[in-house]
């Protein structure tokens, strides 16, 4: 009878930690929805800028989105930022390692992280880090 208690107190601690992580991916999702798309000011109005839509600063003294006027596009700030629970984390909850040998497997926790395998690792090896990885309860995201 102990070892039926022993799983059953495992299944509810693992339920638990499932549970969880599905709060945190939740949460995370809302959070990230609400933020908007930074783009840079004017990205509309030149071709050049329409090829690179990334986050450059507006500086002039007289710009509408530095000064945060009513009808421009939002400017990126401490205000948007993740709370720190979240900060780092992949969407699904865990904590992300890169990974290039088995060797770096061993310091990390199959409930905590997540593994990526760098993109310095050939196909044969690859192959061993997922086999590796998936035996030892790790969740891989980039197999």
């Amino acid at each position: 009878m102990s070892s039926l208690e022993e799983l059953l107190k495992k299944r509810e601690e693992l339920l638990r930690e499932m549970r969880t992580r599905r709060a945190i991916g939740k949460v995370h999702k809302e959070l990230s929805e609400d933020r908007p798309v930074f783009l840079r000011w004017l990205w509309w109005k030149f071709p050049k800028f329409e090829n690179d839509l990334k986050w450059k600063r507006p500086r002039g003294k007289d710009n509408k989105v530095r000064l945060k006027l009513k009808g421009y596009p939002p400017m990126a700030s401490v205000g948007y930022r993740m709370p720190n629970d979240l900060r780092g984390l992949h969407p699904s909850g865990y904590e992300v390692a890169v990974v290039s040998s088995i060797k770096d497997l061993s310091g990390l926790d199959p409930k905590k992280h997540a593994v990526y395998i760098a993109s310095t690792v050939g196909l044969r090896k690859k192959i061993e880090l997922v086999r590796e990885a998936i035996n030892r309860g790790f969740k891989v995201l980039n197999p």
